[in-house]
């Protein structure tokens, strides 16, 4: 079995209990975290061979989240240790009216100051048929951006395909001398996936887009198509938020010749919204390798992510029975 290599910093994630603010009381949950970790969960989940590329520090906590990702089946032998600390990330959940809130602790850990010459990807990228990464790895300053260029360069030489998820945190390309429009245009011109909507597309283009809803991300799909000749597929969500805990979100995939949406579905009662767009990626990244036509492919998509919402932490721990059971509407008891 081919396998996805996913390439990307872990992280923990410490989250204000109970909807709280952060340290209203002394007491944080700690959830290990990691965009691109959590696709590889995802699939992994889903039966997929999936391994992850990253260096945390040689400490427990380093041990801690290589040991998260064997738990849930994901090769963590390619994750190195180094020095330096862990990556860190603040969430203060929503409520009613309230938005989420994240705060970033990420300055110095170990992924952040390896170095392109610090992954041998002739090496790391041996059996694998797709690599997956996101904007989160280049955000983090210029040696991740350089690490994440290398690692598409070798992917591109080598003949893996790329697929990326676009993920902008404004919060990391502004604490660095950044030119995310230039850096992010380099990876995504090495894709054939891309996971982002208008906006993502209006970033790289410096292009506004007309209209609205599914011919807004049609004229955007179009306007990427043409600008990166490699890019074969584009996978987006559109999530209108009545409140913390109750969402209304589509699902859309694009190819240059064809497309197909989903009907929104309304998400409610929510637990944890964190990670529901890697859910997304899992699932769109699932079909696709299943060989499903485009509309199973951008359900199965769908479903993920909504699945996402009920669960805390911040990967999709979802089978392919659970994927089923969404797109049939099963909510009772399975019994």
């Amino acid at each position: 079995m081919a396998t996805v290599a996913c390439f990307g910093e872990l992280l923990l994630r410490l989250t204000a209990p109970g909807r709280e603010l952060l340290l209203q009381r002394p007491h944080l949950d700690v959830h290990i975290g990691g965009a691109e970790a959590n696709v590889a969960i995802g699939l992994a989940s889903l039966g997929h061979s999936t391994r992850v590329v990253s260096i945390v520090p040689d400490t427990a906590l380093g041990q801690a989240a290589i040991g998260y990702l064997r738990r849930y089946g994901v090769d963590a032998s390619d994750v190195a240790t180094a020095a330096g600390r862990m990556g860190l990330y603040f969430l203060a959940q929503g409520a009613g009216l309230r938005a989420s809130e994240i705060v970033y602790d990420r300055e110095g850990s170990s992924f952040a100051l390896a170095s392109r010459e610090s992954f041998d990807w002739d090496r790391l990228l041996q059996g694998v048929d797709l690599l997956h990464m996101s904007g989160i790895t280049p955000a983090l300053g210029p040696q991740s951006a350089e690490a994440a260029i290398a690692a598409g360069e070798a992917a591109e030489r080598l003949g893996v395909a790329i697929s990326f998820d676009g993920n902008y945190r404004a919060q990391l390309w502004e604490r660095w001398q950044s030119n995310p429009r230039e850096i992010l245009t380099r990876l995504v011109s090495k894709a054939e996936i891309l996971f982002g909507n208008h906006r993502d597309v209006s970033l790289l283009l410096g292009t506004r887009f007309s209209g609205d809803g599914a011919d807004r991300r049609r004229e955007a799909a179009e306007a990427a198509f043409a600008a990166f000749p490699k890019l074969k597929l584009i996978a987006s969500t559109a999530r209108h938020i009545d409140d913390a805990d109750r969402h209304r979100i589509s699902a859309r995939v694009d190819r240059r010749e064809s497309a197909a949406q989903t009907e929104e579905v309304v998400v409610a009662g929510i637990i944890d919204r964190i990670g529901a767009g890697d859910a997304f990626a899992a699932g769109i990244l699932h079909g696709l390798r299943l060989g499903a036509d485009l509309d199973w492919t951008v359900r199965s998509g769908l479903s993920l992510t909504c699945l996402k919402h009920s669960l805390p932490g911040d990967a999709s721990l979802f089978g392919r029975r659970d994927i089923e059971a969404f797109m049939s509407g099963e909510l009772d008891v399975r019994r």
